[in-house]
């Protein structure tokens, strides 16, 4: 499987669970979301959900997944390009040098114990 076809599909599948978040916020009346926004960092991804051209590179992705560029079309959902250095969710899913992983611990709001007193 290519990297674009792994990243749309994960995106998908973030999209997913973005729209029944938001679905659940509206109902509660906490808030209206829309259009919520994805941060993607592989640009031939966010190309192949914006665009309805039929890519080589997406003929091994399943059916369901292409959920992503319908709701995308109907403008429930922005996709936007985030450079592999600023994605927060790399400190739980890639092996970080101290200096990356505190920054990014930060960016999350998450405090070490050993700072608390």
């Amino acid at each position: 499987m290519s990297t674009c076809e792994a990243e749309y599909i994960v995106v998908a599948m973030a999209a997913c669970q973005a729209l029944w978040l938001e679905a659940l916020i509206e109902g509660l009346n906490l808030r209206d979301c829309s259009p919520m926004r994805l941060l993607i960092d592989n640009k031939s991804a966010i190309d192949l959900a914006k665009h309805l051209v039929a890519h080589g590179r997406s003929k091994h992705i399943e059916t369901k997944f292409h959920f992503l560029r319908d709701q995308v079309s109907k403008e429930k959902l922005e996709l936007e390009f985030c450079r592999f250095e600023n994605q927060v969710t790399n400190i739980l899913t890639k092996p970080l040098k101290f200096i990356k992983f505190k920054e990014l611990r930060d960016k999350l709001g998450v405090t070490s114990l050993t700072n608390l007193n």
